[in-house]
């Protein structure tokens, strides 16, 4: 499984995402898209965070700790929301 956590710098909701993605011990890249616009061609968001699983938008802006847990077990799983 593949999780990218598209954020800005002062983005307070990504840090969020991050806590809960530590939490949950997930393992995740964190693309900057001030510093990698290129990946708002592929990703094109205007809202951080961004959360890509599995090279798909699964949540624009801060999910609940709750539904972020679930949309990692369904991609586990491979099944759909």
């Amino acid at each position: 499984m593949n999780i990218k956590v598209l954020v800005t710098p002062q983005c307070s909701g990504c840090k969020i995402v991050k806590k809960y993605l530590d939490e949950m011990q997930i393992t995740y890249d964190i693309i900057d898209i001030t510093q990698s616009p290129e990946v708002l061609q592929k990703y094109p968001t205007m809202t951080a965070p961004t959360i890509v699983i599995n090279e798909k938008v699964v949540f624009i802006g801060t999910p609940g700790k709750n539904e972020l847990e679930k949309a990692i077990k369904h991609a586990e799983r491979g099944t759909k929301l």
